[in-house]
Parts: structure tokens; sequence; C-alpha cells
């Protein structure tokens, strides 16, 4: 880092990146999917599908990014990552075969994992030799996802509404998601600064595999199935409620906007009590979050389930990450893109086991239930991590 860097400048790039590759390029599916669910129509165990074949990319995508093909070359592999990212949102527009979703999901859970750990990989180093202002760059690196999935949800609710109906607007939707995504591609080439040589240029020595950084990576894994139901199926959840367009919306958009403020608002509990406690109580209050979005009502189920949501999943993310580097100093990418290649299984199954459920059973109440089962499992790790990093 050079003292010309403005660190400010280097976490908007790298919020733009995940705004756009996370936001829109993996989470856009949940606000779009009621419309397709009713517009073309695919059934439940459909949409998990198309959901896992995302999922099984962006698994494929986060093993890919922890091998040394891309040292010296992860800016431009990040910018063609959000490139292909766009346009495949705009492939999501123009066909209706079940299939062709999957593939296309697919290819879009690839391009977000990789545009995601590589973009992190040049973007967190300057965080960490920042100093005490290196925290702007955490904050505003993650906090992109939430705001784009903030800014999509406003984008469904314009869509649907001039539409008239979500049935009828959902390949605008795609599309216009996809033009935005373009523009945030041209922000990110001109705003992403080049990788600093000593930190991401060397190839990093073989993983050591010791018990708490096994712990962590299974309880990541297990976070994966217990968050992604929720975050799949929130707004058809709303939907098969009755809850109503604007509680549909609201729900997502309360999500974002948490999100975007969670590593904010989370940050004095983990300087009070270290990363590691406060990684076990975010995934407290999103299992509490999770429950609730089926017990309570539909309405407030709804917003109560994506505002802990929200306020949680970027959170668990980010520490749970920093945790595994610090677990793994030697080898801090390769933890990172085990991590995630751990939540993309987890992923994978979350989707395809909530859509049998459900179709099962009509609703989403037993595998959300389900999910809930296993965050209280993906806790217990957790707190024996937190116990041996104490």
């Amino acid at each position: 880092m050079t003292p010309r860097t403005d660190l400010r400048l280097v976490g908007l790039a790298g919020a733009i990146a995940m705004a756009a590759a996370m936001g829109f390029g993996r989470f856009f599916y949940t606000p779009v999917l009621p419309g397709m669910m009713a517009g073309i129509p695919i059934t439940s165990t459909d949409a998990g599908y198309i959901a896992a074949g995302n999922f099984a990319g962006y698994l494929a995508g986060a093993v890919l990014a922890g091998y040394g093909w891309a040292a010296g070359r992860e800016r431009s592999v990040a910018i063609s990552a959000l490139t292909a990212s766009a346009l495949l949102l705009a492939a999501m527009g123009l066909t209706t075969p079940v299939a062709a979703f999957i593939v296309i999901r697919f290819l879009a859970g690839l391009a977000s994992a990789l545009a995601m750990v590589l973009t992190s990989s040049i973007v967190l180093p300057f965080a960490r030799q920042g100093g005490a202002k290196g925290h702007v760059v955490n904050f505003l690196h993650f906090g992109g996802v939430g705001m784009g999935i903030a800014l999509s949800s406003a984008l469904a609710l314009i869509v649907n509404t001039s539409a008239g109906d979500a049935a009828h607007g959902w390949r605008i939707n795609w599309l216009a998601g996809a033009a935005i995504a373009l523009l945030a591609v041209l922000a990110v080439h001109m705003l992403l600064p080049r990788p600093q040589a000593n930190a991401v240029r060397r190839a990093e020595p073989k993983l050591q595999w010791r018990l708490p950084l096994i712990m962590l990576t299974a309880s990541y894994g297990l976070f994966g199935f217990g968050y992604v139901i929720t975050a799949t199926f929130l707004v058809t959840m709303a939907r098969q409620g009755d809850a109503g367009p604007i509680v549909e919306f609201l729900a997502w958009f309360v999500t974002g906007c948490a999100a975007a403020a969670s590593l904010v608002a989370w940050h004095p509990v983990a300087i009070r009590f270290g990363l590691a406690k406060a990684h076990v109580a975010a995934l407290v209050v999103l299992a509490v979050g999770v429950v609730g979005s089926v017990l309570l009502p539909p309405t407030a189920g709804a917003l109560f389930g994506g505002l802990l949501l929200g306020a949680t999943f970027m959170v668990i993310t980010a520490y749970g990450l920093q945790l595994g580097g610090t677990l793994a100093p030697e080898s801090p990418r390769r933890a990172l893109a085990s991590m995630t290649a751990a939540f993309g299984v987890g992923q994978i199954i979350g989707p395809l086991v909530a859509g049998w459920a459900a179709e099962v059973s009509g609703s989403f109440t037993l595998p959300t239930l389900i999910a809930t089962a296993v965050l209280v499992v993906c806790i217990l790790l957790a707190v024996g991590v937190a116990r041996r990093t104490a």
C-alpha cells in the first residue's frame, strides 16, 4: 500500500464489485423468483434445482479460485467474471426451460465466486495494512452485498409495479438487473487498484488442517445450508402467505439495508468480545430469525426474518473468513477458498431439500425448521472454535 492509496476508494471498488457479483449476480433470484413461478410457471422443486445449480457453480468457482493460476492477474480475471455475471443476468430473461435456467445459474455462480474471491484478495490486504483506518475497507467491501440486495429489491418493485404483476415483469427484471451490473463493471474497472505484489503474487504453501480450522470449515458449511433456504425463498414465502407486494418488497429491502449496515453495527461487539464470540452471537441471531420467519404471522415473519437475516449473514461470512485467515496465517487465500467451498456444498443441498420438502408439505415451514436444526449444530461447532481460540 502506497501513501497515496485512498482506502475509501479501495473499499468503494470492493463494494460495487460485491453489489454486482453477489447482490445482483447471486441474490437477485430471490425477488424475481415469485414472478417466475407464477408467469412461466415453475414449481417449488424446479426453483430448488435452479438455486442448487447456482450454488454448484459457486462451489466450482470457489474451488477454482483456490489454485494459483490467477496469481498476478487477479484484477483482470475479477473484472472478466463481473462482466460474465452481468451477461448471465440478461440470459435469464431470454429463456424459459428449467434446464436452461440451471445451466445459466451454474455459470452465474461460477462467475460470482471468482469475482468475490479474487476481488477480496485484492481489496482485503488494504484493510489489513491500513492500520486504524483499515476497517473502513472491510465495512464498505462486505457492505456492498447488502447495498446490491437493497437496490435489487427496489428495482424488482419498480418493474413489477410498472408491469402490473411480477408474473409479467420477471423478464424485464433480469434484463434491467443486467444493465445495472454492466454499469457496475465500468465503475470497478476505474476504481479497483492493482494487486499488491507481496500480498497476492506469491504462491501459498499447502493448507495445514488443524482441528480449529476443521471445525470452523464444517460450521461454515452448515451455515451455508442454514441460511440459504430463507435467503432464497423469503419473498416466495411472503407471496404464499398473501403478505402483499409491499411486504414482499420490504422483506428483501430490509434484508439488504440491514446487511449493508451490519458490519458497522457488529463492530463494537467484535471489539468487546472478540471475533470468535461475535461470530457465535451472529449465528444465534440468524437462527432466531430463520425460525421466526415461519412461526410468526406472514407479514411479521417476512420482515423479522429478513431483518435478522440481513443483520447477520454478511457478518458471519466476514468474521468466519477472517477467523479462517487467522487460523491459517501461512495460507489465508487457500483457507478462504476452502471455507467458501464448504459453504457452497451447504448451499447446494439446502435448496434441494427445501424444494422437495416444500413440494411435499405444501409450504416452506418444514424446510425452514430443518434449516434451524442445522444451524444449531453449526452454532455448537462455532462455540468449540471460540473456546479453542480464546
